[in-house]
């Protein structure tokens, strides 16, 4: 997929970093995503994109075992975003 297929759709969020999973296969967006949440502050937003279909299923459960919040998502053709707020954050 080349980037002028990419959505620039933001779903209204202002991520704090983007993580561009493309082209991964299960379960290394989740792996991926969860490594890049490790390196950020408690209440910044994780933006992830992935074309793996399975990524749906597993941000979601991954979100609902843990801390952190999956403040949306949304696909687009082949391309899978989710937003992730990483545990502590003061809105909570």
């Amino acid at each position: 997929m080349s980037k002028q297929e990419r959505p620039e759709s933001t779903g209204g969020f202002q991520p704090d970093m983007v993580l561009d999973a493309s082209g991964l296969h299960c379960p290394l967006p989740l792996l991926k995503a969860k490594q890049a949440l490790a390196g950020l502050s408690a209440g910044k937003l994780l933006e992830v994109r992935s074309t793996d279909a399975g990524s749906w299923r597993d941000m979601a459960s991954f979100t609902e075992l843990s801390a952190h919040t999956l403040e949306g998502r949304e696909q687009c053709d082949d391309v899978y975003v989710y937003w992730i707020r990483k545990a502590g954050d003061a809105h909570r």
